[in-house]
Order: structure tokens, then C-alpha cells, then sequence
């Protein structure tokens, strides 16, 4: 057995065992999918519940109702305005994916390289906007007594929920977006070694 037929028997044993080249492996690309896949539901998910979340309450010594949703908040309209960028790159990204599985030929390092630095951006936007609005949130929640702000929860309880929740699912957005960096990261490595 010559050298040349060595390298070619190991080279298609490592496309094939798990843990080889994820650029060409059918487990890989599937699990960028699913995860992919998650990420837009993840986003989505947290979109309307942000959206969705209003509340209107009269509080005591102010008779007129007041109302609470996110729109009074800029920090609130980041999030919703980067969430909804991260579920159109959500969608974008999976098609990419898929479309690279199905021509193998295609999937150049070029697509590797965009989806790593895409993902790598993501990652970041999505970070930013969960602190910014889960700061906003414990304001809420705790208020700041040094300057005397009062919390807000007490009396928007459903709102407070509301927006605890959406930055709860966009924690785990920013979770699969850091996984999904790495995997692309890994697969572009893989593939100019």
C-alpha cells in the first residue's frame, strides 16, 4: 500500500467517524441546523413576548391610569429592534446551511468565513441588548434607593413578568449564538487545515 492510498483510506475515515471534519459531516451540518432552528424560535419567542407585554394600573395617589409596556423604554426598543435582526439572520443563516449541505461542492470557506463572522456579530448584538434591557428590568425590579427610584414591579407585576421572561429566552438566544460561533469557527478551521 502506497503512501498516496494511506492518506486518501484516512482521509475518508476521518469525514466518516464522529468528531472529523465538520465540513463534511452529515451530523455537523445537521446539528448547525437544529441549533439554527432553535435560535429563531428562541428569538421569535422573545420578540412577542417583549412586544406583548402592557400593563395599565392606577397607582395610589395618582388618579389617572398609568401604562407600562415597552415602547417607554429605549432600552426595551434595542431589544426588540436586535431580536428581530437576530431572527432574520436566524432564517438567512439556516438556509445558507442547508443550501451548503445539499452542494457540498459549493460550501466554500468564503460561506464559512461569513457565517463565523456573522455568528461572532450576533453574538454580540444580541449580548448587548439582553444586559442593556435585563439592567433596565432590575431597576425595575429592585429600584435604586441612593437616588431614590422606586421598583416598579410591585405595581406592574404582569409587565415586570413579561420582561423577565423575554430576557430569560434572549439569554438562551445568546447561549446558541456563542455555540454556533464556535461551530462555525471549528468547521472554517477544519476546512483550510
Amino acid at each position: 500500500m502506497g503512501s498516496d492510498e494511506i492518506k486518501s483510506t484516512l482521509d475518508t475515515e476521518k469525514s466518516t467517524v464522529p468528531g472529523g471534519s465538520c465540513t463534511t459531516s452529515k451530523s455537523c451540518w445537521m446539528v448547525q441546523v437544529v441549533l439554527r432552528l432553535f435560535l429563531f424560535a428562541a428569538t421569535l419567542t422573545s420578540i412577542v413576548v417583549m412586544v406583548t407585554s402592557k400593563q395599565t394600573k392606577t397607582i395610589p395617589g395618582i388618579p389617572i391610569p398609568r401604562e407600562a409596556k415597552f415602547t417607554h423604554s429605549p432600552a426595551f426598543i434595542y431589544f426588540v429592534v436586535a431580536l428581530s435582526v437576530a431572527c432574520f439572520y436566524s432564517i438567512l443563516s439556516t438556509l445558507a446551511t442547508v443550501s451548503a449541505f445539499k452542494k457540498p461542492s459549493s460550501c466554500s470557506a468564503i460561506l464559512l468565513l461569513n457565517l463565523a463572522i456573522m455568528d461572532a456579530v450576533m453574538v454580540g448584538i444580541v449580548a448587548s441588548a439582553t444586559g442593556a434591557s435585563g439592567g433596565v428590568a432590575y431597576i425595575g425590579l429592585k429600584g435604586i434607593k441612593y437616588v431614590q427610584w422606586r421598583e416598579i414591579c410591585d405595581f406592574y407585576d404582569t409587565f415586570c413578568r413579561h420582561v423577565g421572561g423575554a430576557v430569560a429566552v434572549s439569554l438562551v438566544a445568546s447561549i446558541l449564538l456563542l455555540l454556533l460561533s464556535i461551530i462555525s469557527v471549528l468547521s472554517l478551521y477544519k476546512r483550510i487545515r
